[in-house]
């Protein structure tokens, strides 16, 4: 259906899905962003998944590890400074889910959605982006967590603190002239700057590259920044996901600028990370919902068993988890220990499917993502 402003202002909206849809066809290469290696010829795609995102089975998009495509973004001290201060805290407190990516670029409708109105204050879409809404029967559920968290929870808020609730925040960025959010951590990195989250949150698949991007580590309540903001200076993703927004893919790296001369790795700490992991078991899930029955002010988890996807229509494992937008590129661990926080990145939050609404699907993380960590960690 088509969507006009009028429609977008009357009652609220309950958005809830992860992923974007792609915004026409790729622009003209920037400067700034090469390829690491030549490109692998464009992967097939097929249909069936109904997040936005371009579908394929792993067999048909089976990538070379060192496709990599690389974007430079804020370089010098003076573009950090102008993206810090675009981060005014009524912009963050106005800052849009990234799944919402398709609905405030279509028809024009960024000047009537991007200035005082909020779209968790809009009408509920259907139709072709039914997708998008959260199920009414899960408004009104947010769980707090128990001093002691348990090993099954399909969403409840972190209360136990520990190195995860210092190393997961929240990403704050623009697309396509719209300020958006998502989630990211830390990871172990030769250089102590890097951050992995969704490809997603970093590149609109096949379309533009995210500007003004900042991570907020251990984002607090009423927007406080309690271990300062980090401009991004180099983004990475896979070929992949730049050419077509390859949900196997759906994974961006992002090496940090330092934050008053010190690297967020020295301020935070840092995860692990591991590739080829065996798949299948336990599993905790961490980010930042954004839309109800969250409002992205605090940390939220899921943890529990990992299990294929029973569609077959990529590699990725799925955790049952009712986490909203915002979630996108919250990272997903293994061998995690509550007590400590501590845990291995094994994947991420990246999309739904509309005919499960809890259950969150990760990107495997094989050889090309390994790649892509190795590229950032020395970046």
């Amino acid at each position: 259906m088509t969507l006009s402003t009028p429609l977008l202002a009357a009652a609220p909206l309950l958005a809830g899905l992860i992923g974007p849809a792609l915004i026409g066809a790729a622009p003209a290469a920037q400067q700034a962003d090469r390829p690491a290696v030549a490109p692998a010829q464009a992967p097939a795609h097929t249909g069936g998944r109904t997040t936005g995102h371009a579908t394929g089975r792993a067999a048909q998009n089976a990538a070379a590890p060192g496709d990599i495509v690389e974007h430079v973004a804020a370089r010098t001290a003076a573009d950090q400074r102008r993206v810090l201060d675009y981060w005014t805290p009524e912009r963050m407190a106005k800052a849009l889910p990234i799944g919402l990516l398709d609905i405030v670029t279509d028809d024009g409708l960024l000047s009537g959605l991007t200035g005082d109105a909020d779209l968790r204050t809009t009408p509920e879409l259907t139709g072709r982006r039914a997708d998008l809404t959260v199920p009414r029967e899960l408004v009104g559920t947010h769980r707090m967590a128990a001093a002691r968290p348990d090993t099954s929870t399909i969403g409840a808020r972190w209360m136990t603190g520990g190195l995860v609730s210092r190393t997961t925040g929240r990403v704050f960025l623009t697309v396509a002239g719209a300020d958006f959010v998502c989630s990211a951590s830390t990871v172990r990195s030769a250089n102590r700057d890097v951050v992995v989250t969704a490809g997603h949150c970093v590149k609109d698949g096949a379309g533009a590259w995210a500007a003004n991007w900042t991570f907020v580590p251990g984002y607090g309540t009423r927007g406080t920044h309690p271990y300062g903001q980090y401009t991004a200076r180099r983004m990475f993703v896979a070929g992949p996901w730049s050419r077509g927004g390859d949900d196997d893919y759906d994974v961006g790296m992002v090496a940090l600028a330092t934050s008053h001369g010190r690297h967020v790795a020295d301020v935070v700490g840092t995860q692990e990370i591991a590739f080829d992991a065996g798949r299948g078991g336990q599993a905790f899930g961490f980010g930042y919902p954004a839309d109800p029955p969250y409002d992205g002010g605090h940390l939220v988890y899921c943890a529990g068993r990992l299990k294929d996807d029973p569609y077959g229509q990529s590699r990725d494992q799925g955790l049952g988890c009712d986490m909203t937008a915002g979630s996108s590129g919250g990272p997903w661990m293994t061998k995690f220990d509550p007590a400590t926080g501590k845990g291995t990145i094994m994947s991420l939050s990246s999309f739904k499917y509309s005919d499960d609404r809890r259950t969150m699907y990760g990107p495997y993380f094989g050889q090309t993502i390994k790649a892509l960590y190795g590229t950032a960690q020395n970046a």
